[in-house]
């Protein structure tokens, strides 16, 4: 499996991350929620849950976060207004890096993803604004890079070479 890189600075309202977004298409293709829940879980990550993306942005201060999909198609937004926008499909991943906002743009009906975070972190959302961006980015840089690739269970190298 081979994940395209994205970098995203710091905007007004988000710290995002000197950790680039990671995006892999198709992997997890013909796998229901479960299977895809079962997979991350398998691989180190935890809390998973099986939702939409909220349409507003946002970030996790706490943790950084994987997102299957599992049904549907999206247009999803990440590292704010000026970032960068990626179509979902079945079976695609991103994995976020803790403080890159994201927000879904448009959706079918059925869209849905699987989302985890490694061990120890979770995903409370803060509001893109609410917190002023220099000290979030602080807490970000203090947060743990997971050590295994969701998918695959291998070293998440992308992140680890930094």
């Amino acid at each position: 499996m081979t994940f395209q890189t994205h970098p995203l600075g710091a905007d007004d309202t988000m710290p995002n991350s000197p950790l680039p977004l990671l995006a892999a298409s198709g992997v997890l293709a013909g796998l229901d929620a479960d299977t895809i829940a079962g997979r991350f879980v398998a691989n180190g990550w935890q809390g998973t849950w099986v939702y939409t993306i909220f349409d507003y942005w946002h970030y996790h201060l706490e943790g950084h976060e994987v997102l299957g999909c599992a049904s549907g198609s999206a247009r999803v937004g990440f590292g704010g207004e000026n970032g960068l926008t990626l179509e979902m499909t079945p079976g695609d991943i991103v994995v976020i890096p803790a403080g890159v906002g994201h927000k879904r743009l448009s959706a079918t009906g059925d869209f849905a993803v699987v989302g985890a975070y490694p061990p120890g972190q979770n995903g409370a959302i803060t509001r893109a604004g609410t917190v002023d961006v220099e000290i979030a980015g602080k807490t970000v840089a203090g947060l743990a890079v997971p050590e295994f690739d969701p998918v695959t269970g291998r070293a998440l190298t992308p992140w680890l070479a930094k």
